[in-house]
């Protein structure tokens, strides 16, 4: 990719779009302007991280680069630039300025007369031109010693490196790759300071200028030799001149970006026939760059042809693999396809699609509506398998297990008639009888609770809650069930023998350890705990004790009576 290497740790949680890429890059164009270049650098990669496919974003980076002094960076960008757009001379532009600062001046003159064979009479290339040219031929006349003598590149020349390794001193340096580098360096004339600082090459220098050498105790057998010229200033200051000036950024809004602009507008005003068509308009005009494609399909998606939309997201998909186009379009391109499944209901399609779209690009927002869909499926699912006929069945066959005392086969198809039925009491209450048989009293319980939910009017389900709660010593809320029951049917006989059985084993004589344990029980009851704060209730306990006469007074309210009486059944309240 494009971009891969300029990344400034994108944020792939936010799914940009080619609008933000230009935002990214007007606000680049004024950091450049600045001359805030790291700024503008991490800028435009931000551009390009939203639309890799746009050129004119590389080709800012580029100058940006250049004008850092990072000129490695700047040809890669410029080689991107024209690698996604042949037909843009600024790209040529960047390319030779690059190879311009870098001092590869053959190539940069190449890299401008190619721009000039496509753009002939083009100012910036022809003025590029002509300064690597100029600085071409300085760079092989060389700087002179001294300004007398001979220049270096015309002293030395392409056959200095065979003359060293024909010296019988110098070719002993000859195994080192850093003096062979050097010497090749100074066959082209650049006496630069690493070259200067080197004690091989000043011996170099002697020899091919003709002075007389050291002896082995380091005297000179004549004069000394002069130590070389430093290049005079006003030469470096007119090098410094020479150096290519970066080209001010590309403003310009290629026409099919225009196109999609145009129609983004049309969408917003709901003409969505003339908004397909700016959208055609642009991908004929760069048929590179998938935006356009999914623009399209939000106007399908817009105007419910959700099989026209789904299309339309995969050719722009198969777009924008063969241009490499940014992880966050392909994203989009597949959340799109994802929404459009989803309003047809077809879940598994959309959720493949949501997954995707986080495997391209992860966004918190997409993961939001994953999750959700998700549990719309597992609804619509739980919905779909919904059939009381199969009900039915399943019941009739939990029946047989139960009379058969196969209890854990009946809770298996009692649970299964509860998922076909759900709001079937009757199934549930089944349920619940089944799982005391397996000894799961709460899951009994959870059943029939259920159960009175969905008919509270269900008097055996009453008499079966009471059985529950006897079962866990929970007496003062057994009493509370078998007296809802028959307050719905005074003659219902299990809610009657089940309030005379808790009622003596509220009043049957216990040991200490199963009092404690029916109070522990009681105390983990909120009910309960929720009596014992009352004010009222706790001034009424202290008056059995201090004054009986008030005490009893207050018991004939209906309400605290009721109260009293459930801390007696609760274990809680011990009487006489």
């Amino acid at each position: 990719r494009y971009n891969q290497r300029h990344s400034f740790l994108p944020n792939k949680q936010a799914v940009m779009t080619k609008a933000e890429a230009e935002k990214f890059k007007a606000d680049g164009n004024k950091a450049l302007m600045a001359n805030n270049l790291s700024e503008a650098i991490e800028l435009y990669t931000k551009a390009i991280n939203a639309d890799g496919t746009n050129h004119v974003y590389y080709s800012n980076r580029s100058a940006a680069y250049l004008k850092q002094g990072n000129a490695t960076m700047a040809l890669e960008d410029a080689n991107s630039c024209i690698g996604l757009n042949s037909e843009f001379s600024k790209g040529y532009s960047r390319k030779g300025a690059a190879l311009h600062s870098l001092k590869r001046y053959n190539d940069a003159i190449a890299a401008y007369e190619d721009g000039l064979s496509k753009f002939a009479g083009d100012a910036a290339l022809t003025k590029g031109l002509n300064e690597a040219k100029r600085d071409k031929e300085r760079a092989e006349a060389g700087p002179s010693m001294g300004g007398a003598g001979p220049g270096f590149n015309n002293l030395f020349g392409p056959n200095l490196l065979a003359k060293v390794a024909a010296h019988p001193k110098l070719a002993s340096y000859m195994s080192d790759a850093s003096f062979v580098e050097k010497i090749n360096k100074l066959s082209t004339g650049n006496m630069s300071e690493d070259l200067i600082g080197d004690p091989r090459i000043m011996e170099v220098l002697q020899v091919m200028l003709g002075m007389p050498e050291k002896d082995e105790g380091g005297a000179s057998s004549s004069a000394p030799a002069p130590a070389p010229a430093a290049v005079p200033k006003q030469k470096t200051e007119e090098h410094k001149k020479a150096e290519p000036e970066p080209m001010e950024v590309e403003e310009e809004t290629e026409p099919a970006v225009l196109a999609k602009l145009k129609g983004n507008k049309l969408y917003s005003q709901k003409k969505f026939d003339e908004a397909l068509q700016a959208y055609d308009e642009a991908i004929s005009l760069d048929g590179t760059s998938m935006t356009f494609y999914i623009n399209k399909a939000a106007v399908y998606l817009t105007t419910k042809q959700y099989e026209k939309a789904v299309e339309m997201c995969k050719e722009g998909l198969e777009v924008g693999k063969a241009n490499l186009a940014p992880f966050e379009e392909r994203a989009k391109a597949h959340a799109r396809m994802g929404k459009a499944y989803q309003v047809q209901k077809k879940y598994e399609e959309a959720i493949e699609c949501y997954k995707n779209a986080q495997l391209e690009s992860f966004d918190k927002g997409v993961q939001r509506t994953l999750k959700n869909l998700e549990l719309e499926k597992k609804k619509a699912d739980t919905l779909a398998y919904q059939d009381d006929d199969k009900a039915e069945e399943a019941k009739a066959r939990g029946n047989d297990f139960f009379r058969e005392k196969k209890f854990g086969e009946a809770v298996k198809e009692y649970e299964e008639a509860v998922k076909r039925a759900p709001k079937n009491a009757i199934i549930r209450n089944n349920l619940a009888a089944a799982l005391c048989k397996i000894m799961d009293f709460n899951g009994a319980k959870r059943e029939i609770e259920l159960a009175l939910d969905l008919d509270p009017e269900y008097v055996k389900a009453y008499a079966r809650k009471g059985d529950i709660e006897i079962t866990m010593k929970e007496y003062h809320k057994a009493m509370d069930s078998y007296k809802k029951g028959l307050a719905l049917d005074s003659t219902n006989a299990a809610c009657k023998e089940g309030l005379k059985k808790v009622s003596s084993m509220i009043n049957a004589n216990m040991t200490d350890e199963e009092r404690k344990e029916r109070a522990a029980h009681a105390m983990a009851d909120p009910e309960i705990q929720g009596i014992l704060q009352d004010p009222v209730i706790r001034q009424i306990l202290q008056d059995f004790n201090d004054n009986p006469n008030a005490a009893q007074a207050a018991m004939r309210d209906a309400g605290v009576r009721a109260k009293i009486e459930k801390l007696i059944a609760s274990g809680i309240l011990q009487t006489g």
